[in-house]
Formats: structure tokens, C-alpha cells, sequence
């Protein structure tokens, strides 16, 4: 563990740690471009320049170890006007577009300026133009005259996803990120090239001009995609949620997350969801709130025998929401007719080795730890043959949050139209259910960003989570639905929603009334 000093302060450090792993450890500022810690060294932006005290010259932190006893600065006027120097020369062909980059708010290259920069440019010469605009895949687009040539996305395509669909070409100051011909970025981990770009060169399509950064909260929490549980922030307003990004975590998915677990904020938003309570009475739907419709359904269940009553499960939900269910039906109904209902079963147990499963569940291993807990064993063949033989009268179903996982779908709701009576517990819109003259009642569920609570990941790691914001404020916890069909006193909080509903979107009185600039839903053709 040797000592070095860093602008006067004495840290300790594991060996074999460089001079840039050391500033950020000791919480000490530093310039780059090039360097990220997810990735190997380029040592190309030479903008992490520190003075080593005894070496003539100044140097690079990202690609210089630390040895014991070295003394280290980077606030000398030797150091502080190489790096003006650099930041003037990456500046030379960068466009003055800030206004229109959707980077603005969080671009690495504006926050580095004012912090290390603060130059009066120099260069008389016309700028060098590229390419604008260049689509160059199903998910990222490329401005050229941004890019800085840090080299990050095309290290990641070599050394995280090893798809090398991105390289450097051409020489001098015409050198550019492209991809190699007919060979587009089209990998399942192409939106990180977006999140470590520094600067605004690589643009997410599906987030690209829909909100200004600084209109957006932000709020971390777990992805629901698969069973590896990335650590993730969601990012949202009063429109809705925008953008998914990954939160670092060495023992789960690194710096990094998949494409696929970046639309879970899709099925969050309001239009994808049930928000209201909605009940069947003569053939007909109709809309009521969802706790007084479980407290309803109190009554209802008491008047069937255990054998009659089936509770299925989904993946989906937190281990105190199955603990809370689980026990509520085994002690307050006497059944053990509780299902595990499993998603794409052909490819479970699949892993593409990095970071996606075939198990599209956050919490597979939650679920199974509970049923075990309470001695469920109850296997999908029986209930399938119960309610082939009518033996499951009324069939509780605690369908996916996350519909967009589940293929399987009307597949599984022809086989509960076996049942005499089926109740969905769901977040998710199914307009199928409609349709269907035996389900009596559906009840909206909170989803992950809208309850706090416990996932189990693929590997057994226990992972808590907190609520994020409210989308639909009427909506319940599998934890509420449970207390409220046991008969217990429960008074549910009125919780006001602060989304806003997209028939609103559409007064134009309230859109004169907006700041301007604050979001946009119809966006042009690329």
C-alpha cells in the first residue's frame, strides 16, 4: 500500500493504482477525456497532465502508477497552462452548438472549460466540418464535428461488447468515429458508447431532443429487464420518465447495462398502465378505487374452500410483497394453490456473457426463496389440470409489470379462462382483459418506481430499493392488496400523482402556461 502526496494531502493506495485512480480516490479534480475506469488506457486526450516532483517533465496521470513516497500535483501554472493548451486544441474544429446539442447540461467538455479551461482562443482558421447527423445504427447517431476522438466508444465495441463494429479513420484533422462498411452499431450494448461519450458527438435516438437534463429528476434504483439486477437510475418528470442509465456496481454489472433494460421506463409511464380500479357488473366495465374493490373481494374469497381458491405469481414483484401474500392465502385461506407462472421457459437459464438472461425477472430467486419459506410446491401441470377439471373456482393473478417480457401472455389467459372467477393484479394495461367475461375485477399495482423493497438477483444478492416518484397515485403493493383481502384495517394514503395525463398534453391553454422548450413528443424523422 504505497503512500504518495496529491496537491499536499497524503493518501494511501493499493498497488498497481495510477495516478488518475488516485486523484479520484482521494477526491481531488482532475482534467481528462480519454480515461474511464470501465476501460482500458489510451492516454490519446493529454489532458490529465501532473507535475511529479524530481521529473523534469510533466505527465500523464491515466497511464503513470503510483510509487511510494511520490509527490503530485496538478495546480501549478506549468500544469494549469498545459491543460488550457489541450482544451484549446480539442476546441479548434469542436462547433459552438451548445444551445442545440442535447449534451447541453451534462456535457463533460462545458463542465472541464469552466473549471480548467477559461482560455482566450487563438486560432484564426476556419474550422475543419464533418459529417452531421450520421445514423449509424438502430440506436445511436453520430455528429462527427463534436467528437473529440477520446477513442471510449470504440475501446468499449473492442473490449466490453467485442463487436468492433466502431473504429478511427482517416489521419490529422480529418480523422473521425465511423463504423467498418456494412457492419452497422448494432449490438445489445451500443447506448453505453452514448453514456461515456464526453462530450455531445453520440446521441441516444429514443432520448435524443426530448428534454433538456436540467428539466429532469433523477433517482436510483434496480433494473427489472433480466435477473442480473443492474444498478440503474430512472430520470423523470411531471411528463413522465425519459431515459434509463446504469449506476456502477462492481458486483453486478460494473460501469455498464444492456439496451433491452433501458426501455423499463416504458411500461412505467402512464400510457402503458392501468390506473384505475375496474370492476365487471352486468357484463359491463366499470371503474371504482382499487381499495375499496380488494376490500370488496374479502368477502367474496371466504365464501370458497381452500381447494377452490389458486394464486399465481409473476417474477416481478419484491420479496416482501410474496412474504406479505404468501402467508396472508396460506393462513387467512388455508390454500397452497399458489403458482409460479415462468416467462420464455425455453431460454431461463440463457446468459450472453456479460450482462443479459433468458430469465426476464428481477426477482426469480425472491420468489422461490418465499415459496420455500412457506412450503409451496405447487407445479404450473396442477393448475393447469385443476382448472381443466374445474376445480379452481376463483383464480388470483399478480400478472408482470413488465409486459413487454412476457410473450406468453394470451397463451396463459386462455388457459385462466378455466377458472369461474379470475382477478388481475397488474400495473400493466391488458385491453385482452376486457374482453374476457370471467375476470370480475382488475386492480392497479404500484411499479419498482413507485414502492421501495427487496430484489434477489441471479446470483443470491439481496438488493434493497426506494421509491423513485408516483405515476398512478390510486394504485397498491401486492403488500396492501394482501392486508386488504385478509379483512385487516388498512388505510391506504392518498398520494398525489404527479404525472401529468397525455389527454392533457393536448389543452392548449395549459401548453401556453409550460416552459418552453420542456418537452417534446412529436419529434421529425431522423
Amino acid at each position: 500500500m504505497p503512500k504518495c502526496t496529491i496537491n499536499g494531502k497524503e493518501i494511501e493506495v493499493k498497488a498497481g493504482t495510477t495516478i488518475i485512480e488516485a486523484f479520484y480516490g482521494g477526491n481531488e479534480r482532475i482534467a481528462h477525456y480519454c480515461w474511464h475506469p470501465g476501460l482500458s488506457v489510451a492516454g490519446v486526450c493529454r489532458l490529465c497532465m501532473v507535475q511529479v516532483e524530481g521529473n523534469p517533465k510533466l505527465q500523464i496521470a491515466c497511464n503513470t502508477v503510483i510509487t511510494e513516497g511520490m509527490k503530485i500535483n496538478n495546480v501549478s501554472e506549468e500544469v494549469k497552462d498545459s491543460v488550457k493548451w489541450g482544451l484549446d486544441f480539442h476546441l479548434i474544429n469542436h462547433p459552438l452548438d451548445c444551445p442545440i446539442c442535447d449534451q447541453a447540461g451534462e456535457c463533460g467538455l462545458q463542465d472541464q472549460y469552466m473549471e480548467f479551461g477559461k482560455y482566450n482562443p487563438e486560432m484564426a482558421e476556419k474550422k475543419v466540418k464533418k459529417h452531421k447527423v450520421v445514423d449509424l445504427g438502430p440506436t445511436v447517431v453520430l455528429d462527427t464535428e463534436r467528437c473529440i476522438l477520446c477513442s471510449r466508444c470504440v475501446r468499449f465495441t473492442t473490449e466490453v461488447s467485442k463487436t468492433d463494429e466502431l473504429g478511427i479513420f482517416n489521419r490529422g484533422d480529418r480523422s473521425e468515429i465511423g463504423t467498418h462498411a456494412g457492419k452497422p452499431l448494432d449490438n445489445k450494448y451500443s447506448l453505453n458508447t452514448v453514456d461515456i461519450c464526453p462530450v455531445g458527438a453520440l446521441t441516444s435516438k429514443d432520448f435524443r431532443f426530448r428534454q433538456r437534463v436540467w428539466y429532469l429528476k433523477d433517482s436510483d434504483t434496480i433494473c427489472t429487464g433480466c435477473s442480473t439486477g443492474c444498478n440503474v437510475k430512472v430520470y423523470y418528470n411531471k411528463e413522465g420518465l425519459f431515459r434509463v442509465k446504469p449506476v456502477y456496481n462492481e458486483k453486478v454489472n460494473g460501469h455498464w447495462m444492456c439496451d433491452e433494460g433501458r426501455d423499463m421506463y416504458k411500461w412505467v409511464n402512464r400510457e402503458s398502465r392501468l390506473a384505475t380500479g375496474l370492476k365487471r357488473e352486468n357484463g359491463a366495465l366499470t371503474m371504482a378505487a382499487p381499495g375499496a374493490l380488494v376490500k370488496e373481494l374479502s368477502a367474496t374469497l371466504k365464501k370458497y374452500s381452500p381447494e377452490e381458491i389458486g394464486l399465481v405469481l409473476t417474477g416481478q414483484y419484491t420479496v416482501e410483497e410474496y412474504d406479505t401474500l404468501i402467508g396472508t392465502f396460506a393462513s387467512e385461506f388455508k390454500t397452497k394453490n399458489i403458482f409460479h407462472w415462468v416467462n420464455n421457459k425455453e431460454s431461463f437459464e440463457a446468459f450472453d456473457g456479460i450482462l443479459l438472461r433468458g430469465d426476464k425477472n428481477p426477482n426469480t430467486k425472491g420468489l422461490l426463496k418465499v415459496l420455500d419459506k412457506h412450503g409451496v410446491q405447487a407445479l404450473w401441470s396442477d393448475l393447469e389440470k385443476k382448472l381443466a377439471e374445474k376445480k379452481i373456482k376463483v383464480l388470483i393473478v399478480a400478472g408482470p409489470e413488465n409486459g413487454f417480457v412476457f410473450p406468453d401472455v394470451d397463451q396463459k389467459l386462455k388457459l385462466f379462462a378455466g377458472a369461474q372467477q379470475v382477478i388481475w393484479l397488474g400495473s400493466y394495461r391488458y385491453e385482452a382483459l376486457d374482453a374476457m367475461t370471467n375476470v370480475s375485477h382488475q386492480i392497479p399495482l404500484k411499479t419498482c418506481v413507485e414502492k421501495e423493497g427487496t430484489f434477489i438477483n441471479h446470483d443470491g444478492l439481496e438488493q434493497r430499493f426506494k421509491r423513485a416518484t408516483t405515476v398512478v397515485g390510486g394504485a397498491l403493493t401486492l403488500t396492501e392488496v394482501a392486508l386488504l383481502m385478509a379483512g385487516k384495517p388498512l388505510t391506504i394514503p392518498v398520494v398525489k400523482e404527479t404525472f401529468v395525463e397525455m389527454s392533457r398534453r393536448q389543452d392548449q391553454v395549459q401548453l401556453e402556461h409550460r416552459k418552453k422548450n420542456e418537452f417534446n413528443f412529436k419529434r421529425g424523422a431522423l
